[in-house]
């Protein structure tokens, strides 16, 4: 799969409110970065079955049922197997049901039609102030 074909599966994933990868689309050897986690948060996982618990144990933790992932612009670069990714997920906090939004920057690296590495830039202020807005 190419480098675009893969973010939308994991498109397609997050708006289904299943883990980010599916497990065909991962090298053995995956590097998932997010260099701007939450404090406590680890902010990089490596290996498929590390990175696959993670997500899916994450998954299941947070309290947002994605609704939209919109504004995607995707720029190619000069490898084939790398894109720069932009996006805004959109959500509903499964309990108060407060909606929000928050943009993020993905970069993303094939090898072989599998995903090799993935760093994520969230905005993590913006998702931490959407879990905590009460209900209005």
């Amino acid at each position: 799969m190419t480098p675009s074909e893969i973010f939308a599966s994991m498109r397609t994933r997050w708006l289904a409110n299943r883990p980010t990868y599916d497990p065909d689309l991962l090298a053995d050897d995956v590097v998932v970065e997010t260099p701007f986690a939450a404090p406590g948060h680890p902010t990089r996982r490596e290996g498929k079955q590390q990175v696959l618990a993670f997500t899916e144990a994450g998954r299941a933790s947070f309290p947002v049922h994605f609704t939209d992932c919109r504004d995607v612009v995707i720029h190619q670069t000069a490898d084939p197997d790398v894109i720069v990714v932009e996006y805004e997920l959109v959500g509903t906090h499964t309990t108060t049901g407060v909606s929000a939004a928050a943009p993020f920057i993905g970069v993303l690296r094939t090898r072989a039609g599998k995903l090799t590495h993935w760093r994520e830039y969230q905005h993590t202020l913006a998702i931490a102030q959407a879990l905590t807005q009460p209900t209005g």
